[in-house]
């Protein structure tokens, strides 16, 4: 049977010298793995735990980065595996860890000492915490809030001069111009009048804030740059979207949290043509996923920026579980357009959604978007659901068109004119004998 292995990480604690302790009484290997030069100013335990280590005759091997950590804690599991138990790693394993290990970028984890707390966005910080706990933002109080960035990985401590200082993801999600330390970390939108690149686009924008904020930017931008048509449907007077906003947020969400950030000449870009959107971020996925796998929809989650893609999860929403392509197609589907399309170019990874074309009837019309569902409509008089035509149909109605059209007096049309805002269907515009009635959302 093999024994418990404890390793130890440092930046050490309390916790974890009684850990070693335990250990010692116990006779357990321990593995130990300390964070930066020998000589850099640590804390009184930190001290205390690495001078019992020296003079208990342990050795222990240096680390300056999530990534060399991986490969150090590997080596040496392998080699005590192999050296107490006879246990080696296969091929498999090997090509499995090397694959795991490169899958997993050290941007997040590095540090600016020159942007600290104080510089980050509070407010957009609290909004992240909130979403996360599921809280109310009011409630979290500024030293619990430092200590919720802290814990996320989003700043750290520097033991020399007792300030957090901002790490590469906290810069990311936080900073509230990242682009100024991170020139990689800017969005650019171009939409074209065609179906190719033109000169000059139509319209731009070079998007240099905070990632949750981008992501909401770049749709607005495509929003501003496609076509929205009116449809009636039943009672109800819809404008609809050329494409799925859910989908673009997916990909878009997808782009700043799995990109390369270490790719610094590099941004995400948004292009809007005249058939289609076309969203591409820097590298290709990381290995094992690959574009086949993707395109199949046969993969299991894997991500270059675990911290960004949690964070950015709780910002919109949107669930971590590998399945973010799978609801891409299935949202392009159920609006009446193809599948998006992946793909790769000059070490961009693209997602290219079609659009409609010239026939815009083809975008179908969500349950969800329907202001009179099935069930409300069930509950209104035949009088209401005339009326309801009506403001559909025209955008509007009034009291005396109910007194006209209907054949009723006035306080009859008043009230049903004030079921229907009760049912959150119409809302009045103006007061007394000029006030009309217009379809919820339209007003």
């Amino acid at each position: 049977m093999i024994k418990k292995i404890v390793t130890l990480f440092f930046r050490i604690d309390s916790i974890t010298h009684a850990e070693y302790r335990r250990a010692k009484e116990k006779r357990l290997p321990v593995l130990a793995f300390i964070k930066g030069d020998r000589r850099a100013k640590r804390e009184d335990g930190t001290q205390e735990l690495v001078k019992e280590l020296d003079g208990d005759g342990f050795k222990y091997k240096r680390f300056g980065n999530v990534i060399e950590l991986q490969k150090e804690v590997r080596a040496a599991l392998v080699r005590l595996l192999e050296e107490r138990f006879s246990i080696a790693p296969s091929s498999d394993e090997d090509q499995i860890a090397a694959q795991t290990i490169e899958a997993t970028s050290s941007f997040e984890t590095k540090l600016f000492p020159q942007v600290l707390w104080k510089h980050l966005d509070h407010d957009l910080a609290r909004k992240l915490l909130a979403a996360a706990e599921k809280r109310a933002p009011e409630q979290i109080e500024s030293g619990e809030l430092q200590a919720g960035a802290s814990l996320r990985g989003l700043i750290s401590l520097d033991a020399d001069t007792g300030q957090y200082q901002a790490t590469g993801a906290g810069m990311v999600l936080l900073a509230k111009d990242p682009s100024a330390a991170l020139p990689q970390c800017r969005m650019l939108c171009d939409a074209y009048p065609g179906t190719e690149p033109g000169s000059s686009s139509s319209d731009h924008e070079d998007i240099r804030v905070p990632a949750p904020q981008a992501v909401e930017r770049a749709i607005a931008f495509v929003r501003r740059n496609t076509r929205h048509p009116m449809r009636v449907v039943g009672l109800n007077r819809l404008t609809l979207d050329e494409y799925p906003v859910e989908a673009l947020r997916e990909a878009l969400v997808n782009a700043v949290a799995h990109r390369r950030y270490e790719d610094a000449g590099r941004k995400v870009m948004v292009e809007v043509f005249a058939d289609r959107v076309v969203i591409s971020s820097p590298g290709l996925p990381p290995s094992p996923i690959t574009l086949a796998s993707l395109r199949r929809g046969n993969y299991r989650p894997c991500s270059r920026n675990p911290v960004l893609a949690q964070c950015l999860s709780y910002f919109h929403r949107l669930e971590e579980r590998g399945s973010g392509f799978r609801r891409m197609r299935q949202s392009m589907q159920d609006h009446g357009l193809e599948v998006p399309l992946l793909g790769s170019m000059d070490g961009y990874f693209e997602v290219i959604f079609k659009g409609p074309g010239n026939d815009l009837d083809r975008l179908t019309v969500p349950t969800s978007a329907l202001l009179v569902t099935p069930a409300i409509e069930a509950q209104l008089s035949e009088r209401q659901k005339k009326i309801m035509a009506q403001a559909v149909r025209e955008g509007s109605v009034t009291t005396g068109w109910c007194i006209k059209e209907l054949g009723v007096v006035r306080d009859t049309a008043h009230r049903d004119l004030v079921g229907l805002t009760e049912f959150g269907l119409l809302e009045a515009q103006g007061a007394g004998r000029s006030a009309k009635y217009v379809p919820n959302g339209n007003a």
